[in-house]
């Protein structure tokens, strides 16, 4: 008499679902590049002799700003 054991343990199922990635490649994606046109947009807005907070909120428009437009364009 043989018993048919099955390859996969029942626990792999478990493991499966909890390594499951936090983000997306996609979203990582689109964040990262709006985190870099930020940077540059808020770098280039100092260096123009603007308040350090007037390039933060520069930086931070622009990023927020590309967020969308990178999503739709980055497929």
């Amino acid at each position: 008499m043989t018993t048919h054991q099955s390859p996969r343990p029942a626990a792999t199922s478990q493991q499966e679902s909890a390594t499951q990635p936090f983000l997306s490649l996609h979203t990582t994606v689109v964040l990262l590049t709006a985190l870099v046109i930020g940077l540059v947009i808020g770098g280039l807005t100092f260096l123009t002799g603007a308040p350090a907070a007037a390039a933060v909120i520069a930086g931070l428009t622009g990023t927020g700003a590309s967020t969308p437009v990178l999503r739709s364009l980055i497929r």
